[in-house]
């Protein structure tokens, strides 16, 4: 930041857009100076010694010199940057956990842990619009005391666009749909229906957009647009959604992969199709008996795709030649039953 980081935060405000950072707050460098500033007591220990893993110490918020450090950092980032979210990382072993202070390492893990807790829940009393989410190392840390708390749980660190629905797919079983954080990276070069593919994995949760947007074309951007547009018109409609699983719940190399998300009388269909395969059968017995209108909720120029409703069996039918492509598809029946 040779400008400054307030140069950089600035900028994105001037955007409109709400400035954030990524942050590893149980951690410091071996080489950092805070390392030696603060007393041996404020870190896990085993046998007298501070634990050290990938050069870094680990912070025991049980001490209050640990706390009182991640609280100036994050009050000062807040009050004079105007931050107004954190992508809160965790990419560290502690082992069995602190022998100091404690009956046991797990014993003393444990406290620590409950300490993270309490640090957490006062952050956010005292920023009460601040955005907190859990990468938890690529959702390898995604336990429920953590869920209960974050707004957004980042559910894997997986590149592989073609890899990933499984893990969009499954992650309600886990998490709330408003808080599965699912990355969302089209790249340039790629075909638009492969696009599509990665984008309507971001807006079955909260969308996750990265990739290199500024070396994309116009028309691969304007898709882009187009499924932030889309996230915009659904993200009201994510906190009341009920998942279910019209195909059971994805194995790793299923070729079609389906996510059903109950939104009030309609229903939010994402159907992603990963290789060669025939056509598929969607059950959705909560329309059983009901004349579904089928519509593509995204991308709008949905082509190449066979879509049918089976009102009888509350079936809807899928079929396409294509073998990298997914649809978000709603269901909505007419007022009243029959």
């Amino acid at each position: 930041f040779p400008g400054g980081l307030g140069e950089v935060i600035d900028r994105i405000r001037a955007h409109g857009m709400t400035p954030g950072l990524w942050l590893e707050p149980e951690v410091i460098g071996v080489r950092s100076a805070m390392a030696a500033r603060l007393p041996d007591e404020a870190f896990l220990q085993r046998h007298g010694q501070r634990l050290v893993e990938q050069d870094r110490y680990h912070l025991d918020l049980r001490h209050p010199a640990a706390r009182a450090h991640l609280d100036g950092v994050v009050d000062r980032l807040v009050r004079d940057f105007g931050v107004g979210f954190f992508k809160l990382d965790y990419n560290i072993n502690p082992g069995v956990g602190t022998d100091h202070e404690a009956p046991s390492a797990g014993h003393g893990l444990l406290e620590h842990s409950r300490a993270v807790l309490s640090w957490l829940d006062g952050v956010l009393d005292r920023h009460p619009g601040l955005i907190l989410e859990n990468c938890g190392s690529g959702g390898m840390r995604a336990d429920f005391a953590m869920l209960s708390r974050l707004q957004l749980q980042s559910t894997s660190d997986q590149q592989d666009f073609r890899l990933y629905p499984p893990i969009a797919a499954s992650a309600p079983m886990q998490m709330l749909p408003e808080q599965a954080a699912s990355w969302a990276y089209p790249q340039p070069g790629m075909d638009s229906e492969e696009i599509a593919f990665c984008l309507v994995t971001g807006l079955v949760g909260r969308i996750y957009l990265s990739g290199y947007l500024n070396r994309m074309a116009p028309s691969e951007l304007d898709l882009v647009r187009e499924a932030v547009v889309a996230a915009k018109r659904l993200r009201d409609e994510l906190p009341h959604a009920v998942p279910f699983w019209p195909l059971g719940l994805p194995s790793w190399t299923d070729p079609w992969v389906a996510l059903g998300l109950r939104t009030g009388d309609s229903a939010l269909v994402a159907l992603w199709k990963r290789g060669e395969a025939d056509g598929v059968a969607l059950p959705v017995p909560g329309l059983a008996g009901r004349l579904t209108g089928v519509a593509v909720e995204f991308p709008g120029a949905a082509e190449g795709w066979d879509l049918s409703w089976d009102a009888a069996t509350g079936t809807l039918h899928a079929d396409t030649a294509m073998t990298t492509t997914a649809r978000l598809i709603r269901l909505t029946p007419p007022a009243g039953r029959g």
